[in-house]
């Protein structure tokens, strides 16, 4: 049986973000995060972090205090748990823009190890979703109101891309790393967009026409 979760980062989310809530979701809240799921109306299940940015709250939920100096951020131990625990799908809120640029970019990375453990992972905001393409893991994503998909290789060149359903398509065609962004800003032709690789990882974003 599928074990859904839904970790809530720093970064303030809007009322919006609701939409990704499930009924049954193990909810998991990473140092501030505590406030964005206040901010929903919802209450974690559990509590990780070192709480440098923000105070640790006072509340009955299971909460684990983790030294200020260590190798994992909060987000990445929460995934860590996540993963021993046998949870095989999980959204991240609160884990994209914000004013520390570096926080994104480890969340990415977070996603990633998520997504290379078997994890079906977005990352979501108000205006984008982030997903992850691997080799021999086709991807369908739905065009919804999203309007441009873009993808971008992760650390090695990607080969064996094939883009179906989207304005630029690709077969078998090879990906360089962030150097050279081939990938941004294709948008949507058909009612869902299908997507492979052979090798490497793929960072695959999804933006609404406002974004």
């Amino acid at each position: 049986m599928s074990k859904r979760a839904v970790v809530f980062s720093a970064v303030p989310v809007g009322m919006d973000m609701a939409s990704y809530l499930q009924p049954g979701d193990f909810l998991v809240a990473c140092d501030a995060g505590y406030r964005n799921a206040a901010r929903l109306g919802v209450r974690p299940d559990l509590i990780v972090g070192d709480f440098d940015s923000a105070p640790q709250p006072e509340t009955d939920r299971e909460t684990i205090v983790l030294p200020h100096v260590k190798d994992d951020t909060d987000t990445q131990f929460a995934a860590r748990w996540l993963v021993e625990h046998g949870y095989t799908e999980v959204v991240l809120l609160g884990a994209l823009g914000g004013a520390r640029i570096e926080h994104m970019f480890a969340n990415i990375s977070t996603g990633l190890f998520l997504a290379l453990h078997g994890v079906d992972v977005v990352l979501a905001d108000s205006r984008s979703e982030m997903h992850y393409l691997l080799p021999g893991q086709p991807l369908d994503l739905e065009r919804k109101d999203w309007m441009y998909l873009s993808v971008f290789a992760l650390g090695s060149p990607m080969t064996g891309v094939t883009l179906q359903g989207v304005y630029y398509p690709l077969q078998d065609a090879t990906l360089s790393e962030l150097d050279y962004p081939l990938g941004t800003s294709n948008e949507f032709t058909a009612p869902a967009a299908h997507l492979m690789c052979r090798t490497g990882h793929g960072l695959v974003v999804l933006t609404r026409a406002d974004g």
